[in-house]
């Protein structure tokens, strides 16, 4: 086989896929083998709407993640987006990752996932997620569940919030890559544009401060990102489909609207290195997540994205 050299180093590379049903820890998993946020979290299910690209480069490999939504049956235009990003995902990736959570059964979504996998043999990883939150016996039921289903190519008890191993995961990952030139330069770990992250980061503490006040019916939009000397000015609207939920995003006097823009604020700060001034304005848009206009115009376009 003819080697591929980067510099003095022969390089190797892959596409590996992250899967699984809604909240059980793709994201945070993701996060914490690229070593970084590049991905939103939060406890409530579809917090990932996009297909999101994780890159990890040490030595001579280079790792990239497609970190996917949860596989869910659709009840918007905006689930089917959600749905055909993880199909096809699976479709152009040469592995992937199954993550799972400590459970003595198998569900149905897994199946689907499972039985996609076969009919593309598509080698993978199984990832049992939270075990910080369960105990041996589960862990050992969940590995012999799935060990009956499929032939995975490893199985690995993580807590990805923890960290706890994670190292494992990249290590069974690493005999995914093949010699290639890597795909993205040695420093790059997100494909994700700024104005992209700044609007997740943004939804990801509506979700967290709202709770279950407010459903998944919210989109952000940055309308304006200007960089100057010493800042960068963000414009952003929040869309809701109520107006009863854009009075409970603003809150009472505007203190949660407040709140969501100290938070978001923190965090851009922190991925931006540079001080943020935010500027954030509450629409209504009803209906949008059923409106193939408003989901192209918020960023979910699936001939766009997928064609």
């Amino acid at each position: 086989m003819r080697k591929v050299w980067y510099g003095h180093k022969m390089t190797k590379t892959g596409f590996i896929a992250i899967l699984g049903r809604p909240n059980v820890g793709k994201s945070t998993l993701l996060n914490a083998m690229v070593g970084e946020k590049i991905t939103i979290v939060s406890s409530k299910p579809q917090t990932t709407r996009n297909r999101i690209i994780g890159i990890l480069t040490e030595g001579e490999n280079q790792y990239v993640f497609i970190d996917t939504p949860g596989m869910h049956t659709p009840r918007t235009k905006l689930g089917n987006y959600m749905v055909t990003a993880v199909d096809k995902t699976i479709g152009e990736t040469d592995s992937a990752i199954l993550v799972v959570e400590a459970e003595p059964y198998i569900h149905k979504t897994e199946h689907e996932i499972i039985n996609k996998l076969k009919k593309m043999s598509i080698p993978a990883i199984l990832v049992i997620n939270k075990i910080d939150r369960s105990n041996p016996v589960k862990i050992a039921e969940t590995i012999a569940a799935f060990s009956a289903e499929h032939d995975f190519a490893a199985v690995v008890p993580v807590s990805a919030l923890k960290e706890k191993g994670v190292r494992d995961v990249l290590d069974e990952a690493s005999g995914f890559l093949s010699e290639s030139p890597w795909f993205f330069p040695e420093d790059m770990i997100t494909d994700q544009p700024e104005r992209r992250l700044a609007s997740e980061i943004i939804r990801e503490k509506i979700l967290r401060l709202l709770k279950d006040e407010i459903p998944h019916g919210t989109a952000v939009v940055i309308e304006e990102f200007t960089e100057e000397k010493k800042m960068i000015r963000i414009r952003a609207e929040i869309f809701c489909e109520r107006e009863s939920h854009k009075r409970i995003i603003i809150g009472k006097g505007g203190e949660m609207l407040k709140k969501i823009g100290t938070y978001s604020r923190e965090d851009l700060e922190a991925f931006l290195g540079v001080k943020v001034h935010l500027d954030l304005w509450v629409k209504v848009k009803e209906k949008w997540r059923d409106s193939n206009f408003y989901l192209s115009d918020f960023g979910y376009d699936t001939k766009k994205d997928f064609e």
